[in-house]
């Protein structure tokens, strides 16, 4: 529930239209002088304000529900009176506003000005509304003119009402009260034609000229004529007047006066009280009245939409929903108690329809109260705010959870572990927090499709969702990221129970299916897909007592379980947090290297077995690390990779590379230059803007640049890898596949590339002596690079024995410590003047470029 109390400012355009609403329906309540009630078709009274009680002695709650000329009998013309309110029905007519005798309760009789006004909806008459207010004392002043002639000049000079005599159309003179209404001097009203202070047309579009000679023509025949017209004073303003024009004889001379008087107040006040029957009867909100009682008066249309009660139901009864309802007896009580220490209540509550349902309902209560300060009613509005709620509820839904799986994100997700860590801290219990990332998904989206691995995911969200208690939460948190919540669990065995579960449900294959464009005729395309998944556990309290300590460390022990070798899981321990605070160190570290130039390559000569000489050499990154001295490789690329730093070292390192190749060329030494690519490298977008750029500020020849890549990334053939390595060719740069058979490419996937050599992976140059069985394999790969048509180069060769059976079985290079230890400045012999395709060439001179396609 919520409560909006006075000082709270509720929405401004809202509160503006409640005062609206609230000035318009109390000005119907609370005004004075004007009777307001209307009917149904019947003559049924539905509503009843205070100034009828007063006008004609009857209240409200022994009025509603009668029949309006039994409660107010006009004598000898009831009937009449129920034909007039008939037309109005029939018709949709304003009748001309006119005088009607009535008997009040008491039995008196008193005059009344009647207007009669239809309130209509949908193109339909629903009520009646009658505004009535009290002209007995100018009854009586109409009597006395007429019967007491003699008396004239007196009741002329004493009249409060104002009174001009008239010759014609001309004032013979006028009482001080015409003096006042007009505000003239004498002789400014005097000598002159009324129409002199009327405006040249009426209100309604009529010449005023017209109308006047039509108002004295009948006033002639008749005897008098009353009617309503609009004048202007000495001062320009204009005002409404009830004017009664009587022909008389004074002194033997045919005459007529006019009795004027000012009805601008009561005409605003009954088109303000007309406009607020139409605000109450159209309001798209129930508007209710009650009596000091707090039992119903008046309900409007809406009342009934919203809640089911129809009028008769409610009507001289206690309002529902707002003194009984969902809500306990003693809610209500402080409701009405507030109001009626401040006179204003409001709030949402929940409310009950007529057929039991519960709904929520926004309620308006105003106290209205008279001059002496006792409160006399009630204004109630209710607005059905169900939509409103849902719509809160489908954007707080939103906000909250994930839009592809519908999990909790990352917002909710925080709210729920702080609810599940309070709760462990009060009942003495844990929490474990999960962190899964799901292996090498991103294969999934490079080679079936974002579709694909958003299908994927919100497979995986089911499943794990399914594999915990609905206490616990699973939520997304990114990408291929996903974090569990158990709550209030036994120990560290429960959670890797669940972990296990999950990583099980993760591994179980799945189908993607793909609509193929067409008329359907043709079956979908099927593709199946193995996820595994890397979980990281964290345990409330014993690896952190808040929720970004175990959310950093459940992190921490998921990248272990990555380095691991994936689909595996692991609790955190302390020595992980090191480990990984030691990597952040390192990775700050490496991007301050580059900067300060603290990376130095040394070179790997290349030796042509069967000639001795050094074809070319092989990059080697170095860190001269300011502290830890000389470091090598494997001492940092692993984070440099993780840290997505390789773009920037490998760039730097074919710079530096290419140049030192066009020194050694300039010196006469026709060496070509190798340069390891990282799969980041070789996958990123820019690589051949790095390749045209180190070689064009180098000068370097294309031919001379060699780029060794893993064999890993030529297992599964893509079109981007095709397409990369045709473009390097089309350059003219080299391209040697690293650390061959170490893989499981197929020759068939070789062949689709434009290779230039194959290097035997170290293992089986290693295992070539301990283990002579094994030697069957690097004859293998020469007869495959020899099919490739490509150049085979030995990797690590450490012993004049290895080599020896490398030449034996026709490797062409070979590398390694034998030729010569990594150095920044390599013995390079002499300086070779061949071009590049006779630098790798078999016995008999025959060059080895590559696959001829």
């Amino acid at each position: 529930m919520q409560m909006h109390y006075p000082g709270n400012d509720p929405e401004g355009a809202g509160l503006a239209a409640l005062d609206f609403l609230y000035r318009f329906v109390a000005a119907v309540e609370l005004t004075p002088n004007v009777a307001v009630h209307s009917c149904d078709r019947d003559g049924t009274l539905r509503y009843w304000n205070k100034s009828c009680e007063t006008l004609f002695g009857v209240p409200a709650r022994d009025a509603i529900g009668q029949h309006l000329t039994t409660v107010v009998p006009r004598p000898g013309h009831n009937d009449e009176f129920d034909q007039l309110i008939a037309h109005v029905w029939d018709s949709g007519e304003v009748p001309a506003p006119r005088d009607w005798l009535i008997e009040r309760a008491d039995g008196s009789e008193r005059w009344v000005y009647s207007s009669h006004y239809a309130i209509s909806r949908d193109g339909f008459t629903r009520q009646v509304l009658c505004m009535e207010i009290d002209v007995t004392g100018r009854k009586v002043d109409e009597a006395a003119l007429r019967s007491e002639g003699v008396h004239f000049r007196q009741l002329f000079e004493r009249s409060n009402d104002a009174i001009v005599l008239l010759r014609g159309n001309i004032v013979m003179d006028a009482n001080p009260a015409a003096l006042r209404l007009f505000g003239c001097e004498h002789a400014q009203l005097v000598g002159h034609s009324l129409l002199d202070f009327s405006p040249e047309q009426q209100p309604g579009g009529q010449s005023s000229l017209l109308r006047d000679a039509d108002f004295a023509a009948s006033a002639f025949i008749e005897g008098n004529e009353q009617f309503e017209w609009q004048y202007k004073r000495c001062n320009g303003e204009l005002f409404f007047a009830e004017v009664l024009l009587t022909s008389v004889a004074l002194d033997h001379e045919q005459l007529a006066y006019a009795v004027i008087r000012d009805i601008s107040t009561r005409l605003a006040a009954e088109q303000t009280l007309l406009m607020a029957a139409q605000v109450f009867d159209k309001s798209r909100d129930a508007i209710l009245i009650l009596d000091r009682e707090q039992r119903v008066l008046a309900v409007n249309q809406a009342f009934t939409d919203i809640t089911g009660y129809a009028a008769i139901e409610v009507i001289g009864r206690p309002l529902p929903n707002v003194q009984n309802g969902p809500h306990e007896p003693a809610f209500y009580q402080q409701i009405w108690d507030y109001l009626t220490d401040h006179d204003h209540w409001e709030g949402e509550i929940f409310g009950e329809r007529a057929n039991h349902d519960i709904y929520p309902v926004h309620v308006a209560l105003t106290a209205i109260r008279r001059a002496d300060g006792a409160i006399s009613s009630y204004i109630v509005i209710l607005s059905d705010i169900s939509n409103r709620r849902l719509a809160e509820e489908h954007t707080r839904h939103l906000a909250e959870h994930d839009f592809l799986t519908d999990l909790p994100n990352r917002v909710l997700f925080l709210d729920r572990l702080q609810q599940a860590l309070a709760t462990a801290r009060r009942r003495r219990t844990r929490v474990a927090l999960m962190f899964i990332d799901l292996d090498r998904f991103k294969q999934v989206n490079d080679s079936l499709g974002h579709q694909a691995g958003d299908a994927v995911l919100k497979e995986l969200a089911l499943r794990m969702t399914r594999c915990v208690r609905t206490v616990d939460t699973v939520s997304r948190h990114g990408g291929d990221e996903f974090v569990i919540i158990l709550a209030d669990i036994r120990g560290a065995d429960q959670a890797a129970h669940v972990a296990a579960t999950v990583m099980q449900a993760v591994a179980q294959p799945m189908t993607i299916r793909h609509p193929l464009p067409g008329n359907g005729s043709v079956p979908p395309r099927e593709d199946p897909v193995a996820i595994s998944a890397s979980i990281g556990i964290a345990m409330f309290p014993d690896d952190g007592d808040d929720a970004d300590t175990l959310l950093q460390h459940a992190d921490v022990a998921m990248y272990h379980a990555k380095q691991a070798g994936r689909n595996t899981l692991q609790f955190f321990s302390p020595a992980m947090n090191a480990h990984l605070l030691e990597q952040v160190e390192v990775e700050q570290q490496l991007r301050q290297a580059l900067a300060l130039d603290q990376f130095e390559l040394h070179y790997q000569k290349v030796i042509q077995i069967a000639s001795g000489r050094t074809l070319g050499v092989e990059a080697l990154l170095r860190w001269r690390h300011p502290q830890q001295g000389l470091l090598q490789p494997q001492q940092f690329l692993p984070v440099a990779e993780s840290a997505g730093l390789m773009g920037a070292i490998g760039e730097w390192v074919l710079g530096q590379a290419c140049r030192q190749g066009q020194r050694w060329h300039a010196q006469g030494y026709k060496v070509i230059v190798g340069v390891n690519l990282s799969p980041s490298q070789f996958l990123h977008g820019q690589l051949m803007a790095v390749v045209d750029a180190a070689l064009l500020q180098s000068g370097l020849d294309a031919a001379y640049l060699e780029l060794d890549i893993a064999e890993a990334m030529l297992v599964e053939p893509d079109a981007a890898t095709v397409a990369t390595i045709d473009a390097l060719h089309r350059r003219g740069v080299r391209l040697t596949v690293d650390g061959f058979g170490a893989g499981y490419s197929s020759l068939a996937s070789l062949r689709r590339y434009r290779l230039s050599a194959l290097k035997i992976d170290q293992r089986f140059i290693d295992e070539l002596l301990p283990e002579p069985g094994v030697q069957s394999v690097v004859p293998a790969i020469i007869a495959v690079a020899r099919s490739l048509q490509c150049a085979v180069i030995a990797e690590s060769v450490e012993q004049a024995s290895q080599l020896r059976y490398l030449e034996q079985h026709g490797c062409d290079a070979y590398q390694g410590w034998y030729a010569g230890m990594p150095s920044p400045e390599p013995d390079l012999g002499d300086p070779l003047g061949d071009p590049p395709a006779d630098l790798l060439a078999d016995p008999n001179g025959k060059p080895f470029t590559g696959p001829q396609q």
